[in-house]
């Protein structure tokens, strides 16, 4: 659908060897053998095989014999045919396809096209397979028996099951804010060489917290076939910050935990969501259940909705999903989301993501494009203004983000229900969504989701594909884990988005003579509001001070590197993880950017570099999620990379014999550089490079980071006019980052109507 349904019983028959389970990521052959049926196939007649948009099975080539992916077509008749690996020349979700196209020929009832995906015959080590867990991975046959480029889909196509691989990467999960005495839980679970969830482990696992902790073991059995490992009703007697570290039966280090904080009576908690995403209903994959179920007990999240792009979106399921999230929402223990992508062209808006409070709501679409059934057309808003309009009376809320297509909030934006912007998802990073809202006047918080399209919530790995980056996460402070007291955080802006990792943030602004907290945009119309003395992230406020007592407390997964303090899109400081004197023999090379807003985004960084001079002993690459690009040290003084980036950033750093002699040249297609390396200091070298915030930055590090939280206090100036939007973004040494929603204070009464 909406492919021909002409006859398909007579379009022929396939099967596939071998078939089975096989494992993510792992090279294969397969055979396929398609048999014409009652019609044949005419001369100019084709067939194709298709493959869901997520998958990076392949790539599938026909010239080199000896390479990865060599694939060989015949016909039983020796019909010429005529070969493609398509990209995107097929219709969603099945956009990936062999092309396989007859010519000087025909085919009768009964003859054949066999396909060797990874012909071993000539010297080939065969073909890779999809990197991400998938049921059922079908090869979807379609067919124009009658030449006419009108498909019709086979009855039954060949499909088999992809499993995970052996573990590789533990993971230890915590809550990151709980309460003196409230019962806890630690999730463990290791994940395959691609970031699928293994469930070949069967082993011991010793405990060790850094502090007491009420109820943990010393040591646990994690079983063979089970996924994950929960140790549950823990408890903290005392507050204070707390990890765990997990090791083997040895006592060797696998994985130590995010940092949890306990608190003896804290006003809000921290509870952890990806809330968009979606499943191979429409162009994702496995089923919605399955991506439920992976996001509560794969992922450990709090909070998980689904975002089916809603030209897909069928009302039949609609009504699915609606039960769904009815049956896996849980107060207390986890919260499922109803809701939608709106999925406009950029031209009237670009992607939504809608969020209701209940459900048995309506689904207002940007088109019927891929839905037959136009019953409820007449539902459907054509452009954001529209889309807003529907909403204007719903009990939902909107974020703003940038995917395939991106959101124009310069062409329509509503402050009472778009509440955030989404900077960043496996497809990138994108400061500038949120500089587009600074521009306008716009009061919004920051979040960060997936928006994945592999069934991980929660754990999205981008896979050998052109995704560019690992999945975000959204931390919100809530008063519990109920629905209302998540939307109730969203329509506040009470959060901050991560790159995926679960570091603790706490941003405030104290104001001791009081300040005047609204509760509603008053830039929107009449909003009630009450004293308050200190504002926390995505509050809105207006102040009597000049000078406020700005904080931020960050206990990061990993050393931090950096914290930046921004009003609006303007950096007004900088704090370090590090001083001047500890920097060491240590340098640190960064790529950035992408090409512009668009679904072309992508920006190749591949390149080499040269020490003359000096000698590197060792390097460490970071940011870099797919295993097909890496660093290579060829030599001491020789290196070459392979790289991406998709607003996202990415490098390396090379630890150096001595350290500051010599030089270094660096070349890749977009900056190429010869820097003495006693030029290289504390402060970053960039080499503006075009595009969107494209750039190559040197600087220097310490040899060693460890510092792994930081406490920041400035006093700053509230402007006269306009709104003071405070908030911060943290860079950890291994390239993780967070953002914290803004604080937005002015002083005036004039600033109460901004943003209309």
């Amino acid at each position: 659908m909406p492919y021909s349904g002409y006859r398909p019983e007579l379009m022929g028959a396939a099967a596939l060897e071998p078939s089975g389970q096989f494992e993510a990521g792992s090279t294969q052959s397969f055979t396929l053998t398609y048999t014409a049926g009652r019609f044949g196939i005419d001369d100019t007649g084709s067939i194709k095989i298709g493959f869901r948009f997520a998958t990076d099975f392949g790539p599938v080539q026909f010239a080199d014999k000896s390479a990865p992916g060599y694939t060989s077509v015949e016909a039983s008749n020796g019909a010429e045919l005529d070969l493609a690996w398509e990209f995107k020349r097929n219709i969603r979700p099945w956009s990936r396809a062999l092309y396989i196209g007859v010519k000087k020929h025909f085919l009768g009832e009964g003859d054949t096209i066999t396909i060797r995906f990874g012909d071993k015959r000539f010297g080939s080590p065969g073909i890779r397979l999809q990197t991400f867990c998938e049921r059922r991975f079908e090869f979807r046959v379609f067919v124009d028996a009658i030449a006419t480029y009108d498909y019709v889909a086979l009855p039954q196509s060949p499909s088999i099951e992809i499993v995970p691989g052996p573990p590789v990467t533990w993971r230890a999960v915590l809550p990151t804010l709980v309460r003196v005495g409230a019962p806890f839980r630690l999730s463990i679970k290791a994940d395959d060489k691609w970031g699928n969830p293994s469930d070949q482990i069967g082993r011991t696992l010793k405990l060790k917290a850094s502090s007491e902790i009420s109820g943990l073991p010393d040591s646990v059995q994690f079983e063979t076939g089970s996924f994950s490992y929960a140790v549950g009703d823990l408890r903290l007697d005392e507050p204070g910050d707390f990890v765990i570290a997990v090791a083997d039966e040895e006592g060797e280090a696998l994985v130590q935990s995010n940092p949890l904080r306990a608190v003896r009576d804290p006003k809000l908690l921290h509870f952890w969501g990806d809330i968009h995403g979606q499943s191979n209903e429409t162009l994702g994959t496995n089923t919605a259940r399955d991506y439920f179920a992976f996001g509560r007990d794969r992922s450990f999240l709090d909070i998980c909705a689904h975002q089916g792009n809603d030209f897909q979106m069928t009302r039949p399921f609609w009504d699915e999903l609606n039960a769904l999230t009815a049956e896996f929402d849980a107060p207390g223990k986890f919260v499922a989301i109803p809701g939608y992508e709106w999925s406009a062209n950029t031209a009237v808006g670009g992607d939504r993501n809608v969020f209701y409070r209940t459900e048995g709501r309506p689904i207002y679409r940007s088109s019927h494009a891929q839905i037959p059934d136009l019953m409820d057309e007449e539902t459907d808003a054509h452009n954001a203004h529209e889309l807003f309009e529907k909403l204007r009376d719903e009990d939902c809320v909107v974020f703003a983000h940038c995917g395939g297509r991106y959101a124009d909030i310069n062409y329509a934006h509503d402050g009472r229900l778009e509440t955030a912007v989404e900077v960043h998802s496996a497809w990138g990073t994108f400061e500038w969504l949120l500089a587009d809202a600074f521009a306008n006047g716009y009061r919004v918080g920051i979040v960060a989701n997936s928006d994945g399209h592999k069934g991980r919530p929660g754990a999205s790995y981008p896979g050998a594909s052109f995704f560019g980056a690992y999945g975000g996460l959204t931390c919100y402070l809530a008063s519990e884990l109920t629905r209302d007291a998540i939307f109730a955080a969203m329509r506040q802006r009470h959060h901050y988005g991560t790159t995926g990792t679960r570091l603790l943030l706490d941003v405030a602004a104290d104001i001791p003579q009081g300040a005047e907290l609204f509760l509603q945009d008053p830039a929107l119309g009449p909003a009630s509001s009450e004293p308050a003395s200190r504002l926390i992230m995505g509050d809105i406020a207006r102040v009597p001070e000049a000078d406020i007592a700005f904080s931020a407390t960050v206990i990061g997964s990993a050393p931090i590197e950096r914290v930046d303090i921004f009003d609006g899109p303007a950096r007004i400081g900088t704090s370090h993880g590090y001083d001047r004197q500890d920097l060491g023999a240590r340098i640190r090379i960064v790529y950035q950017g992408a090409e512009y807003r668009g679904r072309a985004r992508t920006t190749n960084w591949d390149g080499r570099l040269e020490i003359v001079g000096n000698a590197i002993r060792r390097t460490r690459m970071f940011n870099n999620w797919n295993l097909d690009r890496g660093f290579h040290l060829r030599d001491p003084q020789h290196a070459d990379w392979q790289a991406v980036t998709t607003g996202n950033f990415g490098g390396f750093d090379l630890w150096l014999e001595e350290f500051d002699s010599g030089r270094i040249n660096i070349e890749t297609k977009h900056v190429c550089e010869e820097i003495a390396l006693a030029d290289i200091g504390f402060d970053e070298m960039t080499f503006a490079a075009g595009g969107l915030d494209r750039a190559l930055k040197i600087y220097r590090l310490p040899d060693r980071l460890d510092r792994h939280d930081m406490h920041i206090q400035r006093t700053i100036p509230i402007s006269e006019k306009g709104d003071t939007r405070l908030f911060v973004r943290v860079t950890q040494e291994d390239g993780h980052q967070a953002w914290s929603s803004p604080i937005y204070m002015f002083r005036d009464d004039l600033n109460s109507r901004q943003g209309l």
